[in-house]
């Protein structure tokens, strides 16, 4: 599997505002799918299904089966590598840039 198909499915993953919304969610921890269903009383509960496997295609959510329930986790590595790959590069150009213009502004005219 490569990079490239990995970043594929996160864009795609991310590229949902319900499935935005369903990792926001997890960012205040895990939740069971009961859980999450009922955060989206608009979709029945095969489309959240449908939404969380392509959460999970592309590694953003973590399954765990305790018992009965489904614990879904969020993983936030693969959201670390495309801010790592996409946007940490500009940031630093960004920085400098910053750091040039603080420079520039408090060296005195002559």
């Amino acid at each position: 599997m490569s990079s490239s198909d990995d970043s594929d499915r996160i864009f795609k993953a991310l590229a949902d505002r319900r499935r935005r919304r369903m990792l926001d969610l997890l960012k205040g921890g895990p939740q069971t799918t009961g859980a999450l269903c009922s955060a989206f009383p608009e979709l029945d509960r095969c489309t959240v299904m449908q939404h969380m496997r392509v959460l999970e295609a592309a590694d953003l959510i973590i399954v765990q089966r305790k018992g009965r329930e489904r614990w879904n986790h969020l993983n936030v590595l693969p959201i670390r590598d495309i801010y790592a790959r996409w946007i940490g590069e500009y940031a630093e150009s960004a920085v400098e840039l910053m750091a040039k213009l603080r420079t520039d502004l408090e060296t005195p005219a002559n």
